[in-house]
């Protein structure tokens, strides 16, 4: 949550509000809650395609047959012993 902290904050969001009125003029808009709507529509889309990535790569942990789990073994194994 942002809260205003001086005079500084104030230009800040005088210009952001400014930056927004602009670009829904551009687009035939009064105001610029489409635009603030939009973007929290991308914002929640990106949050839950990351989520849903996250979810997908651990579903792969423990797919690896004995073989490849060996030799992963080994791998780190070995670089760990070259970090040292």
């Amino acid at each position: 949550m942002s809260f205003c902290n001086g005079a500084n904050d104030h230009r800040n969001h005088d210009a952001q509000r400014a930056e927004l009125l602009e670009l829904a003029a551009q687009s035939g808009e009064k105001g610029f809650s489409a635009i603030v709507r939009d973007a929290i529509d991308h914002y929640v889309e990106e949050r839950l395609g990351r989520r849903d990535l996250v979810t997908r790569a651990l579903q792969t942990l423990g797919t690896l047959d004995d073989e490849a789990a060996s030799a992963l073994e080994r791998s780190v194994r070995d670089l760990r012993g070259t970090r040292r």
